[in-house]
């Protein structure tokens, strides 16, 4: 009888991974969200974006690939959006929900703005709008090497190769065996290597990976960490957060205007990210974005960390102030 295999039988065994579901198996795979960007902007065809002051300069990266203009706004103290111009009919406005926490504000800006690009990046576990261009990035929630999500408001479809991923994963391998701190440099080579990548879908690795993730018990950890932060910082917190319930936010946002901790908290191992330093080259010292950018502290509160350890966290912030 003649052999119907269509793939190699035998030899050494691959790397065994968990094979659940997606989170979000229904939306476009793709490499990254800035190329999720990129997806929307060719097929919608906008003349201009306007874009905000305070986010990721790699946005950008679409943007000056395709010659769009664009122009930036500025937010309010509720990190939403000061609308002091008109979108027109062939341009867009893209709107960041911060870490995870303006679901309300994507809803408002969805009933007045038709060209709404809305970027879910520090925002997984949100669900995106009906009928909403809507992207999100894997690795700032996940131990993987790259991938996005795109949800997109047309039918139309861009034909793209498959990316790879093997050669991405040096940092997370390594970080098992020797920590994340002796792995840092490997991670940043990786970020490097995502700038002004070519769009092409989720690669077979990345998506493997993400389908062995335990969704409900990371979105449930994120939940309860960010609660006990929120518990024991709201009274020193200087930005205005509304928290629905339930919200699986990315990090916990503490502003302490004046008070630069961003060191002592890495002094202690407590390694915190700045959001975003380009933003500090876009704005002067006075704006809102400028101080959030200096003095903003993002707290981890992913899946990784129990209440052991934000109560330690909290313990050195209150020593430090």
């Amino acid at each position: 009888m003649e052999s119907l295999a269509v793939r190699p039988i035998g030899g050494y065994f691959p790397l065994t991974l968990v094979q659940g579901k997606e989170y979000y198996p229904e939306l476009i795979r793709l490499n990254t969200s800035r190329n999720a960007l990129e997806y929307i902007l060719i097929l919608k065809g906008y003349t201009k974006v306007y874009f905000p002051y305070y986010t990721c300069e790699v946005l950008l990266e679409p943007l000056i690939r395709l010659n769009i203009p664009y122009q930036f706004y500025k937010i309010n103290p509720n990190l939403e959006p000061i609308l002091d111009f008109e979108v027109g009919p062939t341009e867009c406005l893209l709107y960041t929900n911060y870490f995870g926490l303006k679901d309300a504000v994507l809803k408002q800006l969805k009933a007045t703005i038709g060209n709404l690009i809305i970027d879910n990046a520090q925002a997984f576990f949100s669900r995106p709008l009906p009928y909403s261009d809507t992207f999100y990035s894997c690795r700032k929630f996940f131990g993987v090497p790259d991938g996005a999500y795109l949800q997109i408001n047309t039918d139309d479809r861009l034909i793209l190769e498959k990316d790879h991923s093997a050669d991405r994963v040096g940092h997370l391998t390594r970080s098992i065996d020797y920590g994340i701190e002796h792995s840092y440099a490997d991670f940043i080579t990786n970020e490097l290597c995502l700038k002004d990548n070519d769009i092409k879908s989720m690669s077979l690795l990345t998506q493997a990976l993400l389908r062995g993730i335990n969704y409900k018990e990371c979105r449930n950890k994120r939940i309860e960490n960010f609660k006990y932060l929120n518990d024991q910082l709201f009274l020193v917190n200087e930005l205005e957060l509304f928290l629905p319930e339930g919200v699986a936010a990315m990090m916990y946002p503490l502003l302490l205007l004046k008070r630069d901790i961003r060191s002592k908290l890495i002094a202690k191992k407590i390694f915190v990210p700045t959001y975003w330093p380009n933003v500090l080259k876009w704005t002067g010292y006075k704006t809102y974005e400028h101080q959030l950018a200096r003095y903003m502290v993002c707290l981890p509160v992913d899946h990784r960390y129990s209440l052991n350890d934000m109560e330690y966290i909290v313990n050195v912030i209150k020593k430090i102030i």
